[in-house]
């Protein structure tokens, strides 16, 4: 059986450190309330200019450098991102000539925060198909350029950054011990779109517009369909919960990741979190959470791995792969 292998994991983040103190200057909050509420302490911004194409193509590149492949051996790139730097083309084609990339084919996705999630299946299609050997999947965001600066139950949530997987096909036996994807589930539900959404759009304002949340609802949804994806994630691939061996959630709030594991009865030591150094990222928090968690030693070849995510639309899914 074909299998998507990861080969290769990457991150960047940008320069500019923003502290939740920064926030203080301008709001009425405080270290302490946003820390209680997200778990979240700092996180990273952009700077004037710098585009999220320019944070995906710095992440590709350490992720390429981590799987010992150039540019010219990939023969696609999945892009996921809410905040592309034009209404087109796709922020994938920037980065594909950002990277001296002149085959395959190259294209985004928008799924919000669950964005790699939808892009990591897909990537797991194209080469299940054979349509590609070698992919390069991506979640890049500058969330910061679309915050109401006026709303602080919001604003101080979100950052900017980048993270990069590289898939490349092998053949595997066809059981829970191949290395790779073993199986995917997606989900979404548009009736509950208005809870998480951004305030513009090309064809209704003809304006960018704010992120807006109301974010007891979403917390409300957000651990019951993170934990019922992971249940029938694993079950898809055949595998129980105490198998797992890392949880690598998206990294949108301490709590929601604190209450899954709960839901699921999983040890929190067996959880990947880096929320408190880089807020939401939005479609770039797993594959950058990744990244990190394999420098600190806590992603490891065999491992057994599942990663959740939950975002605007709303949309949510899974993936369980083997390290």
């Amino acid at each position: 059986m074909k299998r998507a292998v990861v080969r290769g994991v990457g991150h960047y983040l940008p320069d500019r450190i923003v502290p939740n103190e920064w926030f203080t200057t301008f709001l009425d909050t405080s270290d302490e309330w946003i820390v209680s509420r997200s778990g979240i302490e700092r996180r990273h911004f952009a700077a004037e200019g710098q585009t999220t194409s320019d944070l995906a193509i710095r992440a590709s590149r350490a992720a390429l450098d981590d799987a010992g492949m150039e540019a010219g051996q990939i023969d696609a790139i999945v892009l996921a991102t809410s905040t592309p730097d034009l209404t087109f083309p796709a922020t994938a084609t920037i980065v594909q000539d950002g990277l001296g990339m002149t085959r395959g084919f190259a294209f985004d996705i928008q799924a919000v925060c669950a964005g790699f999630v939808y892009a990591l299946a897909n990537a797991n299609a194209l080469i299940l198909s054979g349509q590609a050997e070698r992919v390069l999947v991506i979640g890049a965001e500058t969330f910061s350029r679309i915050m109401d600066w006026d709303d602080r139950a919001t604003c101080v949530l979100f950052g900017d950054g980048a993270g990069a997987l590289v898939l490349e096909a092998a053949e595997g036996g066809g059981t829970t011990d191949d290395r790779g994807i073993l199986a995917t589930d997606l989900r979404s539900d548009g009736r509950f779109r208005d809870i998480l959404q951004v305030s513009g759009g090309v064809s209704s304002t003809g304006t960018t517009g704010h992120l807006m949340m109301a974010g007891k609802e979403v917390f409300r949804h957000a651990v019951e369909k993170l934990a019922q994806t992971t249940v029938d994630v694993l079950a898809k691939a055949g595998v129980e919960t105490s198998q797992v061996d890392r949880v690598v959630p998206h990294q949108a709030n301490l709590r929601i990741i604190a209450g899954t594991a709960r839901k699921l009865g999983l040890p929190m030591d067996k959880v990947v979190v880096t929320v408190q150094d880089h807020g939401n990222t939005s479609a770039a928090s797993i594959p950058l959470a990744m990244s990190v968690a394999k420098a600190r030693g806590q992603l490891n070849p065999g491992e057994l791995v599942v990663t959740e995510a939950i975002g605007g639309g709303l949309a949510w899914g899974s993936v369980a792969l083997r390290w």
